[in-house]
C-alpha cells in the first residue's frame, strides 16, 4: 500500500484560471509574501519587500543566477508549413536537444525567420529531437536577438507582441549572470537591487550557485506512486566563494535560506551527511518529495506552484504537507497570485 503523502492524487488542489499570474506586480518586490512558521503553523502576510523583518544578521540568502535564454524560435519546413522549435539542452558544436512543435522528420531540414538553416539529426520516443544549427553567430548572440522568451504555458500571450518588452525583462531575476536556463528561477524574481542592498545592509550574507532549469521543470508526474517519477538531470555548479559562506554558515550555527527551488537542489545535491559541500558541480536529478530530509536548506523562498507538480512536493517536504495544503488555502482564500509571475512564500 501506498503511503497517502506518496500518492500523486494527494498533490491535487482546485485553482480557479483568474488566480494564474499572467503579469508580473507593477514592482516586483511588491507582490505578496506569505510567510509561513514551520514551529506554530503561524501564516502572515506581508509585502515582498518586508521579507527584512523575517531575516537577522548572519543569516545566508543563495541565489540562483542563472539566466534564462530566448529559447524559442519560428521556423518553416520545406513544404512551407511554420513550425515552433524550443531549445532545451546545449550538446556543443551547435547541437541542441530541443522539442519541435509541428511534424518533422529526421534529416529534414527547417529554415529559421532569418535565412539560417537546422538540420533534425535524431528523434527520440518521448519526443525530443536532437537538431544542428548551420550558421556563423554565436548562436547564444543569435538568440538574445531573434529568439523568443520561453514563458511557461499558463501564461498566455496569444501573439500579443505589446508583451514581449515586459517578459524580456521580467521573465529574469536582476542577478542572472550565466546564460542556460529554459525556464526562470521563479522565486527570485521579486528581488530588487534596492531589496538585496538593505538585506546585505543588515549584515545578512548572500551567495550564488548555478542551476539551469531545465525542460523537466513542466514535466508532469505521470505516475500515481511519486517515488517512481524521474527528474531530467539539470546542470548546476557552486563557486569558490559560495562553498567558503556555506561552510563558515554551516559551522557557525546560522541559517541557510534557499531562494528558489532551484537552489534548494543545487544544494542539497552538493553537501554530504554532514552538510559539507563534496560535489561542487555536476548533473543532478535530485527528487525532494515528503520524507525528504534536509541537510543543508533551513529556509526556502519560493512561488505558489502547479498542482501535482515536483515543485509542489519539494515545498511539502519543507513545510510538511499538512501545513503547506492548510497555507495553500488560504492562499486561495485570500486571492494570492499563482505561479511563475505570481506572489512568493516564506518558509522558516
Amino acid at each position: 500500500m501506498i503511503l497517502s503523502f506518496m500518492n500523486l492524487s494527494e498533490y491535487d488542489y482546485p485553482l480557479e484560471a483568474e488566480r494564474i499570474a499572467q503579469e508580473p506586480a507593477p514592482e516586483r518586490d511588491h507582490a505578496r509574501l506569505m510567510v509561513v512558521n514551520r514551529r506554530t503553523g503561524e501564516c502572515l502576510h506581508r509585502r515582498f519587500f518586508e521579507i527584512t523583518e523575517f531575516l537577522v544578521p548572519g543569516d545566508l540568502l543563495v541565489l540562483n543566477d542563472t539566466r534564462v535564454i530566448p529559447a524559442r524560435l519560428h521556423a518553416s519546413k520545406e513544404t512551407g508549413g511554420e513550425i515552433e522549435i524550443f531549445l532545451l539542452r546545449d550538446l556543443g558544436d551547435k547541437r541542441w536537444e530541443a522539442l519541435v512543435r509541428g511534424k518533422v522528420r529526421q534529416g529534414s531540414r527547417v529554415t529559421l525567420k532569418t535565412g539560417e538553416k537546422v538540420v533534425v539529426e535524431s528523434m527520440s520516443p518521448d519526443g525530443k529531437r536532437v537538431i544542428r544549427f548551420i550558421m556563423e553567430p554565436d548562436l547564444i548572440s543569435y538568440l538574445q536577438q531573434h529568439g523568443a522568451v520561453p514563458l511557461p504555458p499558463y501564461i498566455s500571450r496569444n501573439g500579443d507582441s505589446r508583451y514581449s518588452s515586459l517578459d524580456r525583462e521580467r521573465y529574469q531575476t536582476i542577478y542572472a549572470r550565466n546564460p542556460g536556463a529554459v525556464a526562470a528561477p521563479t522565486a527570485g524574481l521579486h528581488f530588487t537591487e534596492g531589496l538585496l542592498k538593505k538585506i546585505r545592509g543588515m549584515g545578512v550574507q548572500i551567495a550564488f550557485v548555478t542551476l539551469h532549469v531545465g525542460y523537466g521543470t513542466f514535466k508532469p508526474v505521470t505516475v500515481e506512486d511519486i517515488s517512481a517519477h524521474k527528474m531530467d538531470g539539470e546542470s548546476y555548479a557552486i563557486g569558490e566563494d559560495a562553498v567558503k559562506l556555506l561552510h563558515d554558515a554551516v559551522r557557525e550555527g546560522r541559517r541557510v535560506i534557499a531562494v528558489g527551488t532551484t537552489s534548494t537542489r543545487a544544494l542539497e545535491s552538493a553537501v554530504d551527511e554532514k552538510a559539507r559541500i563534496v560535489r561542487d558541480s555536476g548533473q543532478t536529478d535530485l527528487f525532494i518529495y515528503p520524507g525528504y530530509r534536509f541537510r543543508l536548506v533551513q529556509g526556502l523562498v519560493t512561488n505558489f506552484h502547479l498542482p501535482r507538480s515536483t515543485l509542489l512536493m519539494l515545498a511539502a517536504a519543507f513545510a510538511g504537507k499538512d501545513l503547506l495544503d492548510r497555507s495553500y488555502q488560504e492562499a486561495r482564500g485570500m486571492d494570492y497570485r499563482f505561479y511563475s509571475y505570481g506572489d512568493a512564500m516564506l518558509i522558516l
